[in-house]
């Protein structure tokens, strides 16, 4: 398997800034070690994409809205990542796009999905967050498009999320689960139960302990899908063990507890791509998120204890 690297920095579609330091701040920390200590051949393919700081942005020729803030920047970065990830999907090879806040899955997403339906496959989606990013215009108490990201991916929202790239739905809501939710708007709920996705709270894991979580997870994408799309926000971490994210909330997953729900999800071989996103460098202490997420990626592509 060859890994190719798509560094992302993006930092529009969340209101605390730094994001668009994570990809730096992920691979400064050993992903290309990792990566090679796995013997898994990687290599960039492409320049992290060009994305000008917000401050380098003309107001007056910024396209955004009240709900749904700096749309236009967005989509033009994430039109340039959807066709990356298209490409490489194409190819057979797997996409692992750092970001950036969670708004790059809108491009992810969409690569993977053109990819996959043209091979008559079809995409699931583990979402692995403290949130549900489940937000449309309608609902969003913010305008942040970072909590836009997967309703839009799902065909609920504005056209110009929906329709993104190609003018059709990219997943279908039953082959999307989530995991380490623990914090969500309440009119976004009721839009997550009207969609039908599969979600595990934190309270689940608590209920249930996440070895029998993740078997329940493996489950249910061995039945529906051919592919799946792993989207990690380093947030779904516990800010105890993880300080430097977009927006801590307390009571989430243990390091131990994602990187075996990491490991569990390789061993599915259903895993085809990958987005790790949210690490915010600004707010870490001596790079340790960053790290969390190397070690993350390397047992997501196969990496064991023994």
């Amino acid at each position: 398997m060859k890994v190719r690297i798509i560094e992302m920095p993006l930092d529009y579609g969340a209101s605390r800034r730094g994001a668009d330091m994570g990809p730096s701040a992920i691979r400064l920390a050993g992903l290309r070690e990792k990566l090679n200590s796995l013997g898994i051949e990687s290599d960039d393919l492409y320049p992290p994409i060009a994305v000008p700081p917000q401050e380098y942005l003309d107001p007056a020729r910024e396209i955004s809205r009240d709900d749904a803030k700096h749309l236009g920047s967005i989509l033009d970065a994430c039109g340039t990542l959807a066709g990356h990830v298209e490409s490489i999907a194409r190819s057979g090879d797997f996409p692992l796009v750092l970001g950036g806040d969670h708004s790059i899955s809108l491009g992810s997403l969409a690569g993977v999905s053109a990819a996959n339906a043209d091979a008559g496959k079809r995409t699931g989606v583990l979402w692995v967050d403290a949130h549900g990013d489940f937000n449309t215009n309608l609902t969003t108490p913010t305008g942040n498009i970072h909590g836009m990201i997967l309703a839009a991916s799902c065909g609920y929202g504005i056209p110009e999320l929906t329709g993104f790239y190609r003018p059709v739905r990219k997943i279908d809501p039953a082959y999307v689960c989530y995991i380490g939710v623990r914090d969500l708007d309440p009119k976004e709920r009721l839009l997550m139960r009207e969609a039908g996705v599969r979600v595990y709270t934190m309270s689940d894991i608590d209920r249930l302990g996440i070895s029998r979580t993740t078997s329940e997870i493996a489950g249910f994408f061995d039945d529906r899908v051919d592919a799946l799309h792993v989207s990690f926000d380093i947030d779904a971490i516990d800010p105890r063990f993880a300080p430097g994210v977009g927006i801590e909330v307390p009571g989430g997953m243990t390091y131990r507890e994602v990187l075996f729900l990491m490991e569990e999800m390789s061993m599915t071989g259903l895993v085809t791509s990958a987005d790790m996103v949210e690490v915010n460098p600004v707010h870490d202490v001596r790079n340790v998120t960053a790290r969390m997420a190397v070690d993350l990626i390397g047992r997501l592509l196969g990496e064991t204890v023994y």
